[in-house]
């Protein structure tokens, strides 16, 4: 008897990278004093750096002829094209041009919205990207699933 025979299932498959690099959370639409207030010690004129873990989940049929969602090396070819290539060993806010370029605060949380946005075109059609999840360290996680109000 085969599982495929009336529907096809249905899997998540997640690929995890890290990647480095530094930033300041600063918000080109406040003063000095309201950011230094807001940001803290992450607003330090000089930066500072994490080691960012990304977990790039996405969901799907399973193919019954290869067993798979997607290879997991296409995955990782789209994650390197849009995740490391662009951020690894970078400044965010200045050698990343959606966070140079605009007034987006480079914080984790928008940090995940660029990552989604830059990877979801870029699956097969019978893929959906369900989440990213970036962990900024090991207790800062934000996850962002295309939720938008």
């Amino acid at each position: 008897m085969s599982l495929f025979t009336e529907k096809k299932p249905v899997a998540f498959v997640t690929r995890v990278e890290t990647f480095s690099a530094c930033h300041r959370l600063h918000s080109k639409q406040l003063d000095d004093g309201e950011n230094k207030r807001i940001f803290g010690k992450c607003n330090n004129p000089n930066g500072h750096g994490h080691n960012y873990k990304v977990e790039v989940t996405v969901r799907g049929p399973v193919n019954a002829v290869t067993g798979m969602v997607m290879n997991v090396v296409d995955l990782k070819g789209i994650i390197n094209s849009v995740v490391m290539d662009v951020m690894d060993h970078k400044h965010l806010d200045y050698d990343v041009p959606v966070f140079r370029d605009s007034n987006l605060v480079s914080t984790t949380e928008n940090v995940a919205v660029v990552i989604f946005e830059g990877i979801k075109n870029h699956l097969p059609d019978h893929v959906d990207l369900h989440e990213i999840k970036v962990h900024e360290t090991e207790k800062n996680i934000v996850v962002f699933r295309g939720d938008y109000e």
